[in-house]
């Protein structure tokens, strides 16, 4: 039997309720036994870093899979839902080393790898478990007790398999290039794992005098500190060059620059003058020698021949002349080797400058700048200094600014399955589409090859053993390695004999923590290990993340699963925008502009968050905005208010829920446009989610909350459901009410799952909305006449309401008539079979179609057909019910505030001047009846309460109490 709500919607008290409730009944568990014979869905979730708290960027990440989870459960899917958690790498090793006060890799060593390990493993399951309470204080029901964790043996052998295939097919590979490195933690990093913002930097024109002639090449950079690696300087073989002669102060130079940046450096010069000498395509440069601008202070470059080399990538910015270091940047490397130089790389792991470095040797590289300038300026070789703000790229986790450098790393040659990813891509359906036909293609279309060696310490370690004697052997099984933890340092221990009869040692490295989570659409499921769960489940279904996970954990999958399957190792992928403040900037604790979704939840409801969260497009940023989510409580605060009216009546007549057979010939046109409206919603919503349109989805059910439920059905049957005694009409009234809130109450359960629960509970009496199923549209329901009809009454009722307003008439006074001029049909239909509602929701006496010629006594006022008039003429009748009106939502504001309930009977007093008396005498029944008054008294007042009302400038006295 329904059981009257609480009047106030408090969603603190009531996810307190819920929550206790799923865990007292393992609800959760009773939900995923089932849906176990449905058809299997395995959802992979991809694994935050456990390196803190979780933020508003995680929370709405996981509320989107909650939801589709919830959703897909209510569909009799049996979903695999295993949360994961990424428990290597940088993301932990730096907060680690912050905790310890450590501030570079040697003082790891004085400390002791082990000890430092063992204090990492400690982070990240504290923080691990941190989390999980996190994400369950925000509904989201996952397998909680079971995790993939990223540090367990059995992952960790399920990743070593996964190196072993590349290992077999030659696609692991050890090399030397340019990568980018951080200093600070003395690591490669690959590309995802660099961040870029902008940055402040010193731009210079360098001159490098050619050999044997008073000429110089003028070149343009932002790193000083690489001059003393050049080895070329490379031009654009099509381009147009000019040699020129520069005039300054009496003297000329001859400069030979790019033809179209002539001017722009003669003006970063300030010469007074200039002329062209002639001429010459970026070819005719070729092999043209010059000097070293810093040969005397770096040794080095005593015995390197310097030359132009020529290059496509060379664009016509700044000079036209690329300063070349092929041991310090990608595309000089690669040109290095196209012309056989040496990649010099006179800079050790921490970004110090070597003794190969000459002058320069125990510098850092940004320190070394400024002795650079200096030493090109006392040569006569810096042709202009200045700033520049330019995206510059840093550390992901440590945030120190990344250096290219030569070094000698382990890579998967994912190049040479660029084709067949691209195909693979090709056959996941991408949400939004242009997520995977544009953005995912763009990122391997240009794919190089992955490195995934790391100099550190907290990782999976690469599994190669080495001898001196160059021979190589690849450990993957547990049971061939004898240790209990496959973690460095214990793992470093383990040494075998070579062939050759020397000790082979393990390489040192750890890998890529994007390889971790790139196999754990196996891994999870203890593969190759066991095999049957990757039978039932492989691959996944659905994947969601934002949208950097393009060129992060979306492609490493897709690599991964490739060299592992020749498969990508999901169907479907939904890509979610970021969470930014209210200005779009992205979160930080620097600006002060962190939100905590936590202490969001704790003050408006984790229901509120939800649907605020959920009602964003999720392939757009999300601007985080507190008037936003107080609507989301507003909203939900309103569809609390629908739910106390139905139950407070429905709790008073014992309402149970009847078949629609018993009431379907007692239905008025609103329970029927109701209905439909209904019917409509439910395929609306059914369909966006389909298409990952959850935002669309959420704003068909908000709409339908307010704007055909609260604001017009209810004001519809008011009077309904106020009668005493149990109608037909009230019945069907119920009836539709129930239908109306129970069905809602299931298409949010994955978006307001605390809410929901109580709402279907209460009214349906079955154990849990989230054992329910998504509701299915009945098409005999739908009546698209019928509410294309009371859309053209809402517009009228809407327009006579202006119309009111404009001549100071409020609601509650009827008015004479309404006079609607309108040539189309289909609203005069609509007004004629709906004539009663818009006159009850108009208060007034009498509707016409006509001409406002005469506008005496009428105010008037356009709807998109045509316009409507209210006669304002106020007659004695009108008076009489306009004053009974006040006086009854005076004596029901009375009956709240005495805290009486919907049954109770009143006794009423009322005092004020004769004339008025007489008009609310005519009207005394209409009063009763509204306001539950036993009998109503003229004249002397007494009662329990007591108040002064002053309506239309008259003065009223009313007492009530109640009737014992």
């Amino acid at each position: 039997m329904v059981k009257q709500a609480e009047k106030r919607y408090d969603p603190k008290s009531l996810e307190k309720d819920v929550q206790s409730f799923w865990e007292k009944e393992k609800i959760y568990g009773k939900t995923k036994k089932l849906r176990s014979k449905g058809e299997d869905y395995y959802f992979i979730d991809g694994p935050p870093y456990t390196s803190g708290s979780i933020h508003l960027g995680t929370a709405w990440n996981k509320i989107l899979k909650d939801f589709v989870i919830r959703y897909r459960r209510m569909n009799n899917y049996n979903v695999r839902d295993q949360p994961g958690f990424d428990m290597h790498g940088l993301p932990i090793e730096v907060q680690v080393e912050k905790e310890l006060g450590i501030k570079n890799k040697k003082e790891i060593e004085d400390y002791g790898v082990e000890k430092f390990v063992s204090k990492c493993r400690e982070f990240a399951i504290k923080h691990q478990k941190k989390m999980t309470e996190e994400f369950k204080a925000l509904g989201v029901w996952m397998d909680w007790h079971n995790p993939y964790l990223t540090i367990t043996n059995d992952y960790i052998l399920s990743a070593w398999w996964t190196l072993k295939k590349a290992y077999d097919k030659k696609l692991l590979i050890q090399s030397e290039r340019v990568l980018g490195w951080c200093p600070r933690c003395e690591t490669a990093l690959a590309e995802a794992e660099i961040e870029y913002w902008d940055e402040e930097d010193c731009s210079i024109y360098v001159k490098f005098k050619i050999k044997n002639k008073n000429e110089y090449l003028v070149i343009w950079t932002t790193t000083p500190w690489t001059l003393p690696s050049n080895i070329a300087v490379a031009v654009h073989p099509k381009f147009d060059y000019a040699k020129i002669v520069m005039k300054k102060n009496g003297k000329e130079e001859n400069l030979i620059v790019l033809d179209k940046r002539v001017k722009d450096v003669a003006s970063e010069g300030k010469y007074d003058d200039y002329y062209v000498l002639e001429h010459i395509k970026g070819s005719e440069l070729e092999g043209i020698e010059y000097v070293h601008p810093l040969v005397d202070e770096v040794g080095y470059q005593k015995n390197i021949e310097h030359k132009i080399v020529l290059a496509d990538y060379v664009t016509d910015e700044n000079t036209g002349l690329v300063h070349t270091a092929p041991g310090f940047g990608p595309d000089d490397f690669e040109t290095g080797k196209k012309y056989n130089l040496p990649p010099f790389c006179p800079v050790d792991e921490r970004g110090i400058f070597t003794e190969d470095a000459g002058k320069y040797a125990g510098l850092s590289v940004k320190d070394s700048d400024k002795v650079v300038l200096d030493d090109l300026i006392k040569k006569g070789l810096l042709l202009s200094e200045g700033k520049i703000t330019h995206r510059y790229g840093h550390c992901w986790r440590c945030k120190t600014p990344v250096i290219y450098r030569t070094t000698k790393q382990w890579f998967l040659k994912v190049t040479e399955l660029k084709e067949k990813m691209l195909k693979e891509n090709a056959e996941v359906k991408w949400f939004p589409e242009w997520a995977g036909s544009r953005r995912m293609h763009d990122w391997v279309s240009n794919t190089r090859d992955w490195c995934i060696s790391r100099q550190r310490y907290w990782g999976i370690p690469i599994p190669l053993w080495s001898c001196d004697c160059g021979e190589t052997k690849f450990v993957y099984k547990k049971e061939d390695l004898n240790i209990e933890d496959l973690h460095r340092p214990w793992i470093d221990r383990v040494t075998f004999k070579c062939k050759c009869s020397k000790t082979m040692k393990r390489i040192p490295d750890v890998l890529d923590v994007w390889f971790d989570s790139a196999v754990c659409s196996w891994a999870q499921l203890n593969y190759p290990q066991e095999k049957e769960d990757f039978k039932k489940w492989w691959p996944c279904k659905w994947i969601t993340e934002a949208q950097d996970q393009t060129r992060g954990w979306f492609y490493s999958q897709l690599g991964a699963g490739v060299i592992a399957f020749d498969k990508v190792p999901y169907e479907s992928v939904l890509m979610h925008g970021w969470a930014l403040d209210e200005s779009g900037k992205p979160m930080s604790k620097s600006l002060g502009n962190i939100i905590d979704p936590l202490k969001v939840a704790d003050k408006y409801g984790v229901d509120s968050l939800r649907f605020y969260i959920l009602s964003s497009a999720p392939w757009d940023d999300l601007l985080f905005s507190p008037e936003g989510i107080k609507n989301a409580n507003r909203s939900l605060s309103i569809l609390w208010n629908v739910y106390v009216f139905a139950t407070t009546y429905m709790a008073l007549d014992n309402f149970i829920d009847i078949g629609f057979e018993k009431i379907e010939n007692d239905l008025k046109p609103e329970d029927k446009w109701l209905l439909s409206k209904l019917e409509n919603l439910k395929k609306n919503v059914s369909e966006n989610i389909e298409k990952y349109e959850i935002h669309k989805a959420c704003r068909e059910i908000e709409n339908f909350i307010l704007e055909d439920l609260s604001r017009w059905y209810i004001r519809l049957i008011r009077d309904r459901t106020w009668v005493e005694e149990k109608t037909k009409d009230k019945i069907a009234a119920y009836k539709i009410l129930y239908e109306s809130l129970k069905n809602v109450a299931l298409l949010m359960a994955p978006v307001a799952p605390y809410l929901s629960e109580e709402i279907y509970r209460n009214l349906t009496g079955c154990i849990s909305v989230h054992m329910g199923e998504c509701p299915k549209t009945n098409e005999k329901f739908i009546d698209a006449e019928l509410e294309n009809r009371m859309d053209a009454v809402r517009e009228i009722t809407e327009s006579i309401s202006f119309a009111r307003q404009k001549a100071g008439i409020k609601l509650r006074w009827p008015v004479k008539r309404i006079i609607i001029e309108t040539e189309d049909k289909n609203v005069k239909d609509a007004v004629k079979s709906l004539e009663a509602i818009l006159m009850g929701q108009t208060n007034s006496k009498n509707v016409e179609f006509g001409k406002g010629a005469v506008k005496e006594n009428l105010s008037s006022s356009d709807f998109s057909k045509g316009t409507v008039y209210v006669d304002t003429e106020i007659t004695e009748e009108i008076k009489s019910e306009g004053f009974a009106r006040e006086i009854i939502r005076r004596i029901q504001n009375m009956r709240k505030e005495a805290n009486l309930n919907v049954e109770d009977f009143i006794e009423t007093c009322v005092d004020t001047n004769p004339e008025i008396t007489g008009l609310l005498k005519k009207q005394e029944k209409f009063i009763k009846n509204e306001t539950r008054s036993k009998n109503i008294a003229f004249g002397e007042v007494e009662g329990v309460l007591v108040k002064e009302w002053e309506i239309e400038n008259e003065k009223f006295v009313i007492g009530v109490k109640k009737v014992v």
